[in-house]
């Protein structure tokens, strides 16, 4: 089967396509023929799939595609049944994803849609509804909000009832996302917006903050909270990983500070997650309440270029891959 593979080079990383044998599934796994496969910028632009001089590894994180073999013990699901979710080697015509990662996918989601959805969506329910515990009625901060994780961020936060202010360096997709229910857009790519969230949270501050971008703004989001405010560090795409932290605000305003990764978790902590998003955000994208943002599609031979479109970015929403 045909497959790309990452590798760590000259301080970024690279893609390479290969053959390979299709992998049989152990137990508890499924091997799935993948139909389409969502890109994401800590594997691809970060590397954190990668070390620097270690070994390539199979590219992917998710995906969504048919069942076409089951191992033991992998109940619930039927060969040829649809389903999407979190699984490494993710750009490869065939994939192995843990059965108690997979999710039967609604009928109303095409191939792209539902590939785009597995790890964002986790992610969001584990920052806004398990950690975060955004209510109605309060308001939620999303720096770097025309990201893959921040457009999934502001369509949960709208509807779980919150007000969602969103920070971008481009006026332009602010202007995109307000058409899709952002309630307030900040042009900015500094650490220079907790005024405009004071003012638009009338002087309150905000309740949450995914905190898509990293280290140069974690100063500002944490003046931009409000009391018995929580924040969630999410990425780190400036690079910048170390931060000052104000211990007069975190001690009076009563703040709550935590971190949303996958990289250290168990499979069964990863689909407590799972159970989590199925439970509280799938419904609202299978009665079409929220509907997946994709920014591009592209065919799979070109995976390099889409690469190229995230790294450049343009984006609004996940970018895409397409088998054939």
């Amino acid at each position: 089967m045909k497959s790309y593979w990452i590798r760590p080079e000259s301080g970024k990383t690279a893609l390479e396509l290969r053959d390979a044998p299709a992998p049989e599934p152990g137990a508890g796994q499924l091997l799935v023929r993948m139909r389409a496969a969502g890109l994401n910028r800590g594997e691809l632009i970060v590397g954190h799939a990668v070390k620097p001089g270690g070994a390539a590894k199979a590219a992917g994180g998710e995906g969504a595609g048919e069942v076409a073999k089951l191992g033991s013990g992998a109940g619930g699901f039927k060969v040829g049944e649809r389903v999407m979710g979190r699984c490494s080697g993710a750009f490869a015509e065939y994939a192995l994803m843990d059965a108690r990662e997979a999710i039967a996918i609604p009928k109303n989601l095409s191939w792209e849609e539902a590939a785009s959805i597995p790890l964002v969506f986790c992610v969001v329910h584990d920052m806004l509804i398990a950690q975060g515990k955004l209510k109605a009625g309060e308001w939620l901060l999303v720096t770097g909000v025309s990201a893959g994780v921040g457009v999934a961020a502001l369509q949960t936060g709208k509807a779980l009832g919150a007000g969602v202010i969103g920070t971008s360096g481009s006026q332009e997709k602010l202007d995109k996302l307000k058409a899709m229910g952002l309630d307030a857009g900040i042009r900015t790519r500094a650490g220079d917006f907790s005024d405009a969230v004071m003012k638009a949270t009338g002087g309150k501050g905000a309740n949450l903050v995914v905190n898509n971008v990293g280290g140069s703004v974690f100063a500002e989001t944490i003046r931009a909270l409000a009391y018995e405010g929580r924040h969630a560090t999410v990425g780190y795409v400036d690079g910048v990983l170390k931060s000052e932290i104000d211990l007069e605000a975190l001690h009076t305003k009563r703040l709550t500070l935590f971190g949303v990764s996958n990289r250290l978790r168990t499979a069964e902590q990863r689909a407590v997650t799972v159970r989590g998003f199925a439970a509280d955000i799938l419904p609202h994208i299978a009665e079409g309440r929220i509907k997946p943002v994709i920014d591009k599609v592209y065919p799979f031979s070109e995976l390099p270029a889409a690469k190229a479109r995230m790294e450049s970015n343009a984006q609004v929403g996940k970018i895409v891959v397409r088998f054939d």
